[in-house]
């Protein structure tokens, strides 16, 4: 299928594909387009997202990432965690994830540093794979709290490396 959104992407607009491909279409294909040329795009059947008034876009305090989440229904705990941080990264709000700063700064720099829209997605897709592995195991230590409490750092870090790969 073919996905359509508005060229220069930035933290939505990278996040979206990742998610796209990773939970919802792994073969999707990726238009980035002037705002003036995505009608056409929508009228030969991409769908639309992070675009003014399609219901794959904002939505009150939420971002595209998370209308996304929401139509799909992904239900990864992970990616709900994940989906914070991008809406805080997206929305200027840091009280919502305080890794929102950082995931701003981080596709800035990819933005300005890429040949072109596609360039700068395949290169943040490490950036959410990693950020993805990050939420899990904010996860387990959270679930395993108590446990963890009670190791070595070694033992920690063997028993989260453990837990990763079970999940």
């Amino acid at each position: 299928m073919k996905w359509v959104t508005r060229e220069h992407v930035h933290v939505d607009r990278t996040a979206c594909p990742w998610l796209i491909k990773k939970f919802i279409d792994p073969k999707a294909e990726f238009l980035f387009l002037p705002a003036e040329d995505i009608e056409a795009a929508i009228k030969k059947t991409a769908i639309p997202y992070d675009c003014p008034d399609v219901e794959l876009g904002h939505h009150g305090d939420e971002c595209s990432f998370d209308a996304i989440v929401k139509h799909y229904k992904v239900d990864d705990p992970a990616v709900l965690e994940m989906a914070k941080i991008v809406r805080a990264a997206d929305t200027d709000r840091p009280d919502i994830a305080s890794e929102g700063p950082g995931l701003e700064a981080v596709m800035s720099g990819i933005a300005y540093s890429a040949k072109d829209d596609h360039d700068a997605v395949k290169k943040a897709k490490q950036v959410y794979d990693v950020l993805y592995i990050h939420c899990r195991l904010k996860l387990i230590r959270q679930r395993y709290k108590t446990e963890l409490e009670k190791m070595t750092k070694a033992q920690r870090r063997e028993f989260l490396k453990v837990r990763l790969k079970g999940l």
